[in-house]
């Protein structure tokens, strides 16, 4: 039987883009079930459809990308927003990740670059154009402060290894070629070290391993 194909909304306000990258993106095989021009229409459609991908541009005519990023997070569990924006300033970067981005492509990405983005967040993997994914680790360390809570719950070996590799960047295919586990293996750690530290996605996870310490190699 064939794999459902991976459903997206397109959020956008010039219309010729939208309506572009949509076409687009359906031709190369994904369901594009709806489009958006402004925050309040993409909050609303998002609800209607729920999609597995929201492609969020973050300056609309009409409210804030992400405002409307935080809403569709903070609602639709089964719902990822990857930002496709112009801008690459930091700070708009930084301001979508913390709204619940689990991603950032600037618009000058090829289709390519599109195609693999939109696949490896609709799966859970946090996807930045080249040099943004730095910038955002960077911010992650800056803000870690304060001794480690002694209440945290306790992983086991295997779970620190995978949320190690998942603070690198590394998605769940080459974690599991890494550590010579199962690509089933590999998930069923990350959704055990979900629910432990009752966090919701590997974004969170991500930060969490990098307030931590445990992005950096362990000690020989």
């Amino acid at each position: 039987m064939a794999e459902r194909a991976i459903s997206v909304m397109v959020v956008d306000d010039h219309p010729i883009w939208r309506d572009g990258v949509a076409r687009d993106l359906a031709e190369r095989g994904f369901d594009v079930r709806a489009t958006a021009g402004d925050a309040p229409s993409a909050v609303r459609i998002a609800r209607a459809v729920r999609p597995d991908v929201v492609l969020m541009d973050l300056n609309l005519g009409t409210g804030s990308g992400v405002d409307a990023t935080r809403e569709i997070t903070g609602e639709l569990a089964g719902t990822r927003v990857l930002v496709l924006s112009a801008s690459g300033e930091h700070n708009d970067v930084l301001e979508a990740v913390k709204a619940g981005a689990f991603g950032y492509l600037v618009k000058s990405a090829s289709a390519e670059e599109l195609d693999d983005a939109v696949t490896r967040t609709a799966t859970g993997d946090a996807v930045f154009t080249a040099g943004l994914a730095g910038l955002v680790l960077g911010e992650y360390r800056r803000m870690a402060a304060g001794p480690a809570d002694p209440a945290t719950p306790q992983l086991t070996d295997r779970e620190t290894d995978v949320l190690r590799l998942v603070a690198k960047g590394l998605t769940a295919r080459q974690i599991a070629d890494r550590l010579v586990l199962s690509h089933r293996t590999v998930e069923n750690h990350v959704q055990s070290t979900l629910r432990k530290l009752q966090l919701h996605n590997r974004v969170e996870l991500a930060r969490y391993a990098i307030e931590h310490g445990l992005d950096a190699d362990p000690p020989q």
